[in-house]
């Protein structure tokens, strides 16, 4: 079974659940499919489409801005396995900003990298090392988490995430 998108009353995406729990939350009428996936789940008595987008049948309040969280595989995401020094395939991330030297672990500091860049870099700043980073790191956009979360997003999810952004 695939994962499928979830939303809130008003549309909003809320997270992404797993195919089996969200014919769970059909079947306890507490949400509406949207989108199926073409296929089908059964049980003895009934049958329902299997769902791809659900939307629950009530206003669930977020409390917070829910944001990205900082790791490797959401790094590789956001900077797309690229070294961000010299473009070559990453397999290791970087602070840009030694955290010897105060550099804090956010988002801003943090930046995709290969093996021979990080070694050529080490303990010294991008300047110090004679390197340039391709662009500034910056935390990814606020429905990130989604992209992070199942690698890749289907296409019938594109037209409710963008109406979010």
């Amino acid at each position: 079974m695939r994962s499928a998108l979830v939303l809130n009353a008003t549309y909003e995406p809320l997270s992404v659940v797993s195919a089996r729990r969200a014919v769970c939350l059909v079947l306890s009428d507490k949400a509406e499919i949207i989108e199926d996936d073409g296929t089908e789940v059964h049980s003895e008595t009934m049958s329902i489409p299997g769902p791809l987008v659900i939307r629950l049948r009530y206003m669930v309040k977020v409390p917070y801005h829910r944001r990205t969280a900082l790791s490797r595989r959401a790094v590789f995401a956001r900077d797309d396995h690229r070294c961000q020094y010299c473009g070559g395939v990453a397999d290791s991330i970087d602070h840009v900003m030694p955290r010897s030297r105060g550099g804090m672990h956010i988002w801003e500091n943090v930046t995709a990298a290969c093996r021979p860049c990080n070694l050529r870099k080490r303990d010294r700043t991008p300047e110090e090392a004679g390197m340039l980073l391709e662009s500034q790191p910056l935390a990814p956009r606020e429905l990130a988490w989604i992209t992070v979360s199942v690698g890749r997003v289907p296409d019938e999810w594109k037209q409710y995430l963008a109406a979010a952004s």
